[in-house]
């Protein structure tokens, strides 16, 4: 059965296009299907978004050959703060998590880069490999899996053909849905706030987590005296604050990001995200795999939504290279089970730390504050406990793919 490219990868924003690069290596053709118009991706101006890349991420991107093009505009993460308490309180213990990367040997626990610079290093990587084809402004209305590939049906009308399909279309993934995949999880009664705010004091590459009951604060450094803010607030004080104008929304924001960097004012745009846990229940069907916040959609307190998924990206683009390299079907059952194996238990245990941690912060029950504060004192006096926490923090943990271990 002839196909039009061996990866049909439904979902254009990072992971899908980082999926394209890696399998490209291995001689494997993609079509990148999205939504969006082609100029409305290649937008190159500053909106607020940025991204908190572990230093295993790093490496994968300077592997498909992506990071020299966006490293100028990286902040390196040199140091981590952690912390509890209450808006206009500061802090309300002496106990804190202090996490330096001059503790382990391989360099900053990771880098600050905007959306904007990572996204327009994609699209340009992608356009310049062969093996590649983007369709921009598409919407995939059906897809069907038999044993010699699977069609998927434009709404243009048109129609593409492949060895496997890509679900790389985000947490409402219409792939998922397609394919009849169930999904489990729970909304948080959380809204994260999501802005960058240029600030008059120097951030020196520290990145701050400050937990408040009604959800934790993180000031992330960005290039210059700037750094990205996600502000998890109750779904009803998310929603007062988003519709405050920008003064009023700043004067919300100050007593809980204190005066430590002195005068602050906002940068771009505002944006919110609803904050729930679902995880497909199966990242696996015939022909079918899912990356990505299609896979697995967590709460963003330890800023690993797209580690997870570019490590879903490397394990995927390895499984499906080592059986091309064995002459199998690389869209076979047997090769698909073995990214689910793969990744499952990684993404399920990631996903139960970032819940627990969440419930267990998110809160102000005297009881649990002690407990949490000592406990943080406690991983912060044990050198080789705290070295273990920045590893995982920089992504160097668990079964890494080829492509992350440098």
């Amino acid at each position: 059965m002839k196909h039009d490219a061996d990866l049909l990868i439904v979902g254009g924003g990072l992971n899908g296009p980082a999926l394209a690069l890696a399998a490209a290596r291995d001689g494997l053709s993609s079509i990148v299907i999205d939504a969006l118009p082609k100029a409305r991706m290649e937008a190159g101006d500053f909106d607020g978004r940025s991204y908190a890349l572990a230093m295993s991420s790093v490496r994968l991107l300077r592997n498909l050959g992506v990071w020299d093009a966006v490293a100028d505009n990286a902040q390196p993460m040199l140091e981590i703060k952690v912390s509890d308490g209450r808006a206009g309180e500061g802090p309300l213990s002496p106990f804190m998590l202090h996490f330096d990367h001059a503790e382990i040997e391989e360099g900053p626990m990771g880098h600050m880069l905007e959306d904007r610079y990572l996204r327009l290093a994609l699209l340009s990587a992608v356009d310049d490999n062969p093996l590649i084809s983007m369709q921009n402004d598409e919407n995939v209305i059906a897809q069907e899996a038999n044993p010699q590939g699977v069609q998927i049906k434009l709404e243009s009308s048109g129609a593409l053909s492949g060895r496997v399909l890509i679900g790389a279309d985000g947490r409402r993934s219409g792939t998922v849905e397609r394919a009849g995949i169930k999904r489990t999880g729970w909304d948080y009664g959380q809204t994260a706030l999501v802005c960058a705010i240029a600030h008059e004091k120097p951030h020196h590459g520290v990145a701050h987590q400050f937990f408040m009951p009604p959800g934790p604060l993180a000031i992330l450094p960005l290039p210059g005296n700037r750094s990205s803010i996600v502000w998890s607030e109750t779904h009803a004080n998310a929603a007062a604050f988003n519709a405050l104008d920008e003064d009023a929304y700043m004067q919300m924001l100050r007593p809980r990001f204190g005066d430590f960097l002195g005068e602050i004012s906002l940068e771009g745009q505002r944006f919110t995200y609803p904050l729930n846990l679902t995880i497909a229940n199966s990242f696996v069907a015939e022909r079918l795999a899912l990356i990505g916040d299609a896979a697995h959609g967590m709460h963003p307190i330890a800023g690993q939504g797209l580690n997870a998924g570019l490590r879903d990206v490397g394990a995927l683009a390895q499984v499906m290279g080592d059986a091309k390299r064995r002459g199998e079907d690389i869209g076979s059952t047997f090769v698909l089970d073995r990214y689910q194996e793969w990744r499952r238990f990684d993404t399920a245990t990631l996903a139960a730390a970032t819940d627990l941690t969440n419930k267990v912060f998110s809160n102000d029950n005297p009881l649990l504050r002690l407990v949490r504060d000592v406990g943080m004192g406690a991983v912060n006096a044990v050198p080789a406990l705290r070295r273990t926490f920045i590893r995982e923090a920089a992504g160097l943990t668990g079964d890494l793919p080829d492509l992350m271990r440098g």
